[in-house]
C-alpha cells in the first residue's frame, strides 16, 4: 500500500476544507451590498449587519427630503446593490423611483425581496384623513420622519434584520444576534435621553416644515405652528404676520428649521424674539451625528441646552 506523502496529505486537507467552506457560503464571500436612502438608516443597518454588510447612503443628511440632488454615481451603486433600505411612507417618492427605473436591478424593485421598507409596523403620526394636493405636499401614508423617535428606531432595526435575513437566510442567526445587542444598546440610551429631555416636556415650539412631530411626541414638546403655509408651500406675507402674532401671544421658546433658508426664521425672530435653531432631521451631516445614536444624542442635548 502506498503511503501518501505529508505534502499530498496537506493538499487533500486544504482542498477538502475549501470545498466545505464554499458549500456553506463562508469562503471568499463578498459583503452584502446594501444601499440606504439616508445616513441614519445606513448606520442602523451597519449595527445589524456588522462585518457581513457593506452599507452606503445615497443622501448625506443635509438635503431637503423633497429635493435630494440626484448624482450620476447613484445609478451604478443601485445597480450593484443586493438590498435597498428606504424610510418608506413615500419619503423618497421624488427621487428614488426614477433612479430605480434606470438602475436595471430587479432585485431591489418594489415587491422584490431586496426592497426593504423600514416603515413596516411603525405607529404613524399625522396620516391625513383626506388627500388633496391643494393641502400641500402631504404624505398620504403619514409623516415619514419617524426616525427622530428612538423607540420607533427599534422597529426599524427589526425590519432591517428581517429584510437582510429574507435575502441571506444563511446569516439570519448573526443578524438576530446583532439586532438583540443593538436594541439593548438603544434601550440603554433611551433611558438616558428620557431623563436628559425632562426640561423639554411642555416646551412650545414652531417648526418650519412638518418634521418634528415624532420627537415632540416622545419627549412631550408642544407644536403651536409651522412657518410653511402648508407642507412644502412657502409662507405668504399674510401667513407670516399671523404666525408672528401667534408667537407673541403663545410665547413658544423655539423655532426649528432644517435645510430651509434661514431668512424667514431670522425675520420672525427679529420681530418676536423667539430663539431659532437649525437642527437636521437626518443624521450623518456632521462628525457628532455620524451614527444614529450620536445624531439623536446631539439633537436632544442641543434642544435641552437651548431651553435651559
Amino acid at each position: 500500500m502506498r503511503i501518501l506523502s505529508g505534502l499530498k496529505i496537506w493538499r487533500i486537507f486544504f482542498a477538502t476544507l475549501i470545498l466545505v467552506l464554499l458549500q456553506t457560503g463562508f469562503a471568499f464571500a463578498q459583503p452584502i451590498r446594501a444601499i440606504a436612502s439616508w445616513p441614519a438608516l445606513a448606520d442602523i443597518a451597519r449595527q445589524v449587519g456588522k462585518e457581513l454588510v457593506n452599507v452606503e447612503s445615497l443622501a448625506t443628511g443635509v438635503e431637503d427630503a423633497h429635493g435630494v440632488p440626484v448624482r450620476p454615481s447613484f445609478v451604478p451603486r443601485l445597480n450593484r446593490a443586493d438590498v435597498l433600505l428606504l424610510i418608506g411612507l413615500d419619503d423618497e417618492h421624488s427621487w428614488i423611483p426614477a433612479l430605480l427605473e434606470v438602475a436595471n436591478n430587479p432585485k431591489i424593485l418594489p415587491g422584490r425581496p431586496g426592497y426593504i421598507d423600514c416603515s413596516i409596523g411603525i405607529s404613524v403620526l399625522e396620516a391625513p384623513t383626506r388627500v388633496d394636493r391643494a393641502e400641500g405636499d402631504l404624505h398620504p401614508k403619514g409623516n415619514p420622519h419617524y426616525l427622530l423617535d428612538p423607540v420607533r428606531a427599534k422597529v426599524v432595526a427589526q425590519n432591517i434584520a428581517t429584510g437582510l435575513g429574507r435575502n441571506f437566510p444563511q446569516h439570519q442567526q448573526a443578524f438576530d444576534r446583532n439586532l438583540k445587542a443593538y436594541v439593548a444598546e438603544l434601550d440603554n440610551w433611551i433611558g438616558r435621553w428620557e431623563k436628559m429631555a425632562a426640561p423639554l416636556r411642555g416646551v412650545k415650539f414652531v417648526e418650519y416644515h412638518p418634521e418634528w412631530v415624532y420627537l415632540a411626541d416622545r419627549f412631550g414638546m408642544k407644536l403651536i405652528g409651522s412657518v410653511e403655509l402648508k407642507p412644502g408651500i412657502e409662507p405668504t406675507p399674510n401667513h407670516i404676520v399671523e404666525l408672528t402674532q401667534q408667537i407673541k401671544q403663545e410665547k413658544p421658546q423655539l423655532l426649528l428649521y432644517d435645510a430651509q433658508n434661514p431668512r424667514i426664521p431670522q425675520q420672525i425672530s427679529n420681530e418676536t424674539g423667539i430663539k431659532i435653531l437649525r437642527l437636521y432631521s437626518g443624521g450623518g451631516n456632521r462628525p457628532e451625528t455620524d451614527s444614529y445614536i450620536k445624531w439623536i444624542d446631539y439633537t436632544v442635548r442641543t434642544l435641552v441646552q437651548s431651553v435651559s
